[in-house]
């Protein structure tokens, strides 16, 4: 029997999103290759998929909404299929990256307090930062979705912070995308969507001071650090035998989020 052919949403560098078997659902494969978009990590895709899913599931346990539902192999997880926002944001603890260059700061400078920075996306891997005025003035976003931003930025990095200590790491800096969801009567949710994972955060080592870096091994050492992956060496094999994630609270269909307000759905597809 021939299987049907998956219908593609979007592919990116890493990822591509499929429909899923109903329409509120779409199924997210994660790909082995590196942002650069020319490099393979063989393996990369499974470690990946098996920390986003965690990590969205840990999220979920202290009240932010994801649209990670279940694991349902190596390399794919069913997700609830979103209204993405034109919007991503960025949270910053510790100088590096675009921030070092654009402040003239040591790689490293621990921040005053958090720094969260907004990109408008404008094709797929490029960002243009921009400033909250932008986002209302040209209604990007509006001010409920934009206050819910900010509290799910400051609490998911309270979080992650915290956990990632705990481990030996220290969270530089995270990127999250977030996606709309209206209920019934119009009433409208934002939930985390795309993936948590080292490709979406910088790590370095407590005691090292080191970055975890592009290689299969530090992906392989965060999953192993987080108690989702044995130790011993990584294969695809042993892999297969892995236990599935689930996100119980998610699949909990009597459990209640809270909304930020009803809305109109606005014009943009979900995807």
């Amino acid at each position: 029997m021939i299987k049907p052919r998956r219908q593609k949403i979007i592919s990116g560098t890493t990822k591509t999103l499929f429909e899923g078997m109903e329409p509120e659902k779409a199924i997210l494969s994660f790909e082995d290759n590196v942002r650069n978009g020319t490099d393979e990590l063989s393996g990369k895709g499974i470690l990946n998929n098996r920390i986003s899913a965690h990590l969205m599931t840990c999220l979920e346990a202290i009240g932010l909404p994801t649209h990670f539902l279940k694991s349902l192999n190596m390399r794919e997880q069913e997700v609830k299929r979103l209204q993405p926002m034109e919007i991503v944001f960025r949270v910053r603890n510790v100088a590096a990256g675009s921030l070092a260059k654009r402040l003239q700061l040591e790689e490293g400078t621990i921040l005053p307090r958090p720094i969260i920075e907004f990109y408008r996306k404008t094709k797929a891997g490029e960002y243009t930062l921009i400033t909250e005025d932008h986002m209302i003035a040209f209604q990007w976003v509006d001010p409920f979705e934009m206050e819910e931003m900010m509290t799910i930025a400051y609490r998911a990095n309270d979080y992650l912070n915290g956990m990632f200590t705990g481990l030996g790491l220290r969270l530089i800096d995270f990127q999250m995308e977030l996606g709309r969801l209206y209920g019934e009567y119009g009433e409208l949710y934002l939930m985390i969507m795309d993936e948590l994972s080292p490709d979406s955060m910088r790590l370095w080592d407590v005691k090292t001071n080191k970055p975890m870096m592009n290689k299969i091994a530090s992906y392989q050492d965060v999953a192993a650090r987080l108690g989702i992956i044995p130790k011993e060496d990584f294969s695809e094999k042993k892999a297969n035998n892995w236990d599935a994630i689930e996100n119980i609270l998610a699949n909990d269909t009597t459990r209640k989020i809270r909304p930020i307000a009803k809305l109109n759905p606005r014009k943009s597809t979900t995807r």
